[in-house]
């Protein structure tokens, strides 16, 4: 079973020793054996696998990805195996305590994820006044946090929490943005 994910996503999914570890790599690994197949992990780029699902390259993909009606007219989704929101992530001597606060603020995204849909809505509001700059990976945009190319970063909260708590108090989240995600399993 050829199933895609974008392998670059702590805690769910990230490569270490060279192979992809992660809780949703744990969870298909389990649905897996309980179903007796054989996963071949794809790694790609999160706003590949819709097309890929679609194109028929995979026959499943698990990537912490919402199960949204947009999504829903291209692909199909499992039941969700993970509820999660949106989250504002600074770094801890930013002074900036809520979207609120970001003003002309350049916030980070995650190309083709609902933190970047989070985002433009905010911007449409008029709460981010900043450029809004999408990365390929949610790790690039974690490392232009870390060298001050961007100000903020909208992003899943379990993930940008993850990445606080292993900044060794550099990076905090200050708001979590209240969005009841839930995660589903992807198929074409």
């Amino acid at each position: 079973v050829k199933v895609a994910s974008d392998i670059a996503y702590p805690p769910f999914e990230y490569e270490k020793d060279g192979e992809p570890v992660g809780f949703d790599i744990d969870l298909m690994d389990e649905i897996a054996k309980r179903a007796n197949l054989n996963v071949e992990y794809q790694n790609v780029t999160f706003d590949g696998i819709i097309g890929g699902l679609s194109s028929n390259l995979y026959d499943a993909a698990i990537s912490a990805m919402t199960i949204t009606p947009e999504r829903e007219k291209k692909i199909d989704f499992s039941d969700p195996y993970f509820n999660a929101d949106q989250s504002l992530l600074v770094p801890s001597d930013s002074g900036v305590g809520s979207v609120d606060d970001l003003g002309d603020a350049t916030v980070g995204v995650q190309i083709g994820t609902t933190g970047e849909i989070k985002a433009k809505e905010f911007k449409e509001q008029g709460k981010v006044q900043g450029e809004i700059r999408t990365f390929d990976t949610i790790e690039d945009a974690f490392a232009a946090l870390n060298n001050g190319q961007i100000d903020a970063i909208i992003n899943d909260l379990p993930v940008s929490q993850d990445e606080a708590n292993n900044s060794g108090g550099d990076l905090e989240v200050v708001q979590v943005i209240p969005t009841g995600e839930q995660y589903g399993i992807a198929f074409p």
